[in-house]
């Protein structure tokens, strides 16, 4: 099957064998690829490496065969966006996140649309730590695991700002208590919800709990990125 002018972007991208590269792509309409560039190491290969980075919108002819794609030509689109320091370590989080919580040949526009959108407040500078845990919480609800930030578990009572709880991912919000190293205050669990940043204390606990939660969808598996992001 062949797909022509795919919106997509480059999630990761490796040396294959002498002249070639593998790359994994997040698309707008087949999901995340794995995608094989013949040649494109080459000296005045039609498709430069350079046009395989991640972070870039491009689109892309594919032939579709199988678990791999063909790459035919990668074409950039849109403005190309500059992603240093911390924004850069932010960025390779969301490429790794996607590629560890989707599966293949999934579509999932609205995914492609969050990714798309996070990329772009992250190269205008908006503050990280808010900027990745609305992606957090949107990417979990586009993959079906959408969190009830608002109403306690036990009793379907709304939560109170000023209360302390849990998240359990299998359950939803518990009641907590103060010292537990889960705890967290009603009023970040509502803030998240209702996409208010917290302060600096609410945005350590929901990243704390972020962690917690996306280490249970891993199957209790961590992510190389948090050793480096604070």
């Amino acid at each position: 099957m062949r797909v022509e002018q795919q919106p997509a972007f480059i999630l990761h991208a490796r040396p294959y064998r002498e002249t070639s590269m593998l790359a994994e792509c997040l698309t707008r309409d087949h999901g995340r690829i794995g995608v094989v560039a013949r040649g494109v190491r080459r000296e005045g290969a039609r498709t430069q490496r350079a046009q395989l980075e991640p972070f870039q919108r491009v689109e892309l002819d594919l032939l579709m065969k199988g678990e791999l794609a063909t790459l035919r030509s990668a074409e950039p689109s849109g403005a190309v966006l500059r992603l240093t320091g911390d924004a850069g370590l932010a960025g390779l989080y969301l490429n790794e996140l996607v590629v560890r919580l989707t599966g293949r040949q999934d579509a999932n526009p609205e995914l492609f649309a969050f990714y798309d959108g996070t990329l772009s407040r992250m190269a205008a500078g908006e503050p990280l730590a808010w900027t990745l845990r609305r992606f957090e919480r949107d990417m979990l609800g586009a993959l079906g695991y959408g969190l009830q930030l608002d109403i306690d578990a036990i009793d379907g009572s709304p939560v109170e700002p000023a209360l302390v709880y849990f998240y359990d991912p299998e359950s939803g919000v518990l009641p907590g208590r103060v010292g537990d190293q889960r705890a967290i205050r009603g009023a970040d669990l509502l803030a998240l919800a209702g996409d208010t940043p917290p302060d600096t204390a609410g945005l350590s606990s929901l990243r704390r709990m972020m962690r917690q939660v996306i280490s249970f969808h891993l199957g209790g598996g961590e992510l190389k990125a948090w050793r480096v992001l604070r």
